[in-house]
């Protein structure tokens, strides 16, 4: 089946010598992995190496076989030219980290435009602002809503927040926040990437980090620390 489709680049992997493995999560089909033969090994392998830096949006022509094998490119083109993502270290250690975020998040070869729509805002958002300490973490807590475990905020004036049932509670039970870091939680679910609030020290955002990685590890099996998190400290710190 031929597809034209947007597509965001999760992770690229090398594969032997001059050829890349691309996972893509597209408009169309949800995750796609992609074999680019001979990545490194044109005059353009540079050009070709561009289109896969994480989370480029991407135009795609593809051949979809869909029998659980690595389907291949037809045409590729940038569909949203980013201009400082990449070049800006800040931004690119977000992007890097997010990318990991995604790859241990994102499992299904299924439509999901909701979820593929937010994301395409938010990095168009990232690319066009400067203000962007608590962009990750905003961003991993507006994703479980689209992944179906975004926390319920019926009770939220309640002291705690219990992690594996996703509630606000009365009572301190063995998997809830303590009361210090439900009440930065709350912070967080208050915020939105125009917030001119400087809501969070540095301290404090990592607590929050701390929090979010445990909440996706608590609700989606096999999820993994992204390596990048380190990085991400130390860029913030």
């Amino acid at each position: 089946m031929q597809v034209k489709t947007k597509a965001i680049v999760i992770s690229s992997l090398k594969f032997q010598e001059k050829s890349l493995i691309v996972k893509c999560f597209t408009l169309s089909h949800g995750l796609k992995s992609y074999f680019v033969r001979d990545a490194f090994s044109s005059r353009k392998s540079n050009q070709k190496i561009a289109y896969f830096q994480p989370l480029t949006i991407l135009e795609i022509e593809a051949v979809h076989k869909n029998k659980g094998t690595l389907e291949n490119f037809k045409e590729i083109k940038i569909s949203t030219p980013f201009h400082s993502i990449h070049s800006d270290i800040y931004k690119s250690t977000i992007v890097m980290f997010i990318s990991e975020i995604l790859h241990h998040s994102i499992h299904e070869e299924e439509k999901n435009q909701p979820l593929f729509e937010f994301l395409e805002a938010a990095l168009e958002w990232l690319d066009n602002h400067d203000d962007i300490a608590n962009f990750h973490l905003i961003l991993m807590l507006e994703t479980t809503k689209y992944l179906g475990f975004y926390p319920d905020t019926s009770d939220v004036n309640m002291p705690f927040f219990e992690m594996t049932e996703g509630v606000f509670t009365p009572f301190h039970a063995i998997s809830s926040l303590t009361e210090h870091e439900t009440n930065l939680f709350k912070k967080l679910i208050d915020l939105k990437f125009d917030s001119d609030k400087k809501t969070f020290h540095v301290i404090e955002r990592q607590i929050v980090l701390k929090v979010l990685i445990d909440y996706y590890s608590f609700h989606l099996d096999g999820f993994k620390k992204p390596k990048s998190l380190d990085i991400l400290k130390e860029i913030f710190s």
